[in-house]
């Protein structure tokens, strides 16, 4: 273990954060654990030193120290360590650490001492409701197995939302374990790019973001374009996959080329620019763990409508208009009432960024102390 900085003097409890996605920063899981260790290390008074597992080169994002390290490798792995441990565990001590924290279901790793309280943060099973499911009972069932058996080796379990908690009770035996629900915070959104994205030609536009996978439910937008024939849509996102190639197809099919753009992945500045020029954000998703763009798009002021579905209600609240039909009519509807009660409403992008701002690191980093503290003093 390598020694990076004392906070305190008074020896204290130490607590592993698994912060090894941060070798890849700019994915979901690389920025949940950034901004978790973060603000872990700007709590006050927490009673118990952390330390963080991370990749070598990742310690430069905790620069100011505060905590102890300890590196990947594969020797930490489970994939080792399960053999190691019958071996080792008659010559074990006292306990290294008070708890240990695996801080996302595809994590692997787990402390080499059974005896080590584990808190395991499951942040999703979107992979239990992507489609074709029929050619991949193999892997959904070896995906299961993994997150069982994690769950058996925890003593409690954390979750993004409550759709995920209940997702999780449905597909997996918790046991006596309790289930905190802990939401993500949403963090200060990049500068926008001072001018208007070269592929986006003039006018106003809709817009959504997103990887082209098939849960995104991209196409039903396309049944809202006749009824807004002033307005393009702006789909953002990875679209090198089936279902990108799918919606490339829809688009020639219905000759809306030159109504729908998809450009691909997209810069921040670019993003953030969509996000806030829009006439309106639209997110018909299926399946979502937490839902950042819905927030995303209201801290930049803008209406939202979004599915009635998973996690999107518990995070938009009474803020977003619901489409609770993607046939096109219905769709038109909801977008002509939605649109009419946000313009004739003149706080209503006030509110909107309101909401979004009582989603902050600061109180995910907070609420995930008071699980530790929790756990370390014996109470789940």
């Amino acid at each position: 273990m390598t020694v990076v900085a004392h906070r305190q003097t008074v020896a204290l409890p130490q607590v592993v954060i698994d912060l090894e996605k941060l070798r890849h920063i700019n994915c979901g899981l690389g920025r949940f654990s950034y901004y978790l260790g973060r603000e872990l290390l700007r709590v006050a008074d927490t009673p118990f030193e952390p330390v963080f597992l991370l990749p070598k080169e990742a310690a430069k994002y905790f620069p100011e120290g505060g905590y102890r390290t300890l590196n990947t490798s594969l020797l930490r792995k489970e994939v080792v360590q399960q053999f190691v441990r019958p071996l080792v565990s008659p010559f074990l001590r006292q306990p290294p650490f008070g708890v240990w924290h695996v801080s996302n279901q595809m994590s692997r790793y787990l402390p080499l001492d059974s005896r080590v309280p584990v808190i395991l943060t499951v942040h999703d099973l979107n992979f239990l409701h992507e489609s074709p499911q029929d050619d991949r009972g193999r892997e959904i069932e070896r995906k299961l197995t993994d997150i069982q058996r994690k769950v058996d080796r925890a003593a409690v379990i954390v979750t993004d939302s409550q759709y995920v908690a209940d997702d999780l009770a449905a597909h997996v035996d918790l046991g006596p374990r309790p289930v905190h629900v802990v939401p993500l915070g949403l963090s200060e959104p990049p500068q926008p790019s001072a001018t208007r994205p070269s592929f986006l030609p003039g006018g106003p536009f809709l817009f959504t973001v997103g990887n082209c996978l098939v849960h995104k439910n991209f196409h039903v937008l396309f049944e809202l374009l006749p009824a807004v024939p002033n307005l393009r849509l702006v789909i953002a996102g990875k679209k090198a996959t089936p279902y990108g190639e799918h919606l490339e197809r829809e688009i020639d099919r219905l000759g809306l080329r030159d109504r729908v753009l998809m450009p691909g992945e997209v810069s921040d500045g670019d993003r953030q620019w969509l996000y806030e020029h829009c006439e309106a954000f639209l997110f018909p998703s299926l399946t979502e763990g937490f839902g950042f763009p819905v927030l995303e798009a209201m801290q930049a002021g803008r209406p939202v409508f979004c599915s009635r579905k998973t996690s999107l209600p518990e995070i938009a609240g009474d803020h977003a208009t619901y489409l609770e039909s993607y046939e096109g009519d219905a769709l038109a509807m909801a977008y002509r009432e939605g649109m009419q009660k946000f313009t004739e409403d003149a706080n209503a992008s006030q509110r909107l960024r309101e909401h979004a701002a009582a989603f902050s690191w600061a109180e995910t980093a907070r609420r995930y102390c008071r699980v530790y503290e929790t756990v370390l003093r014996g109470h789940t």
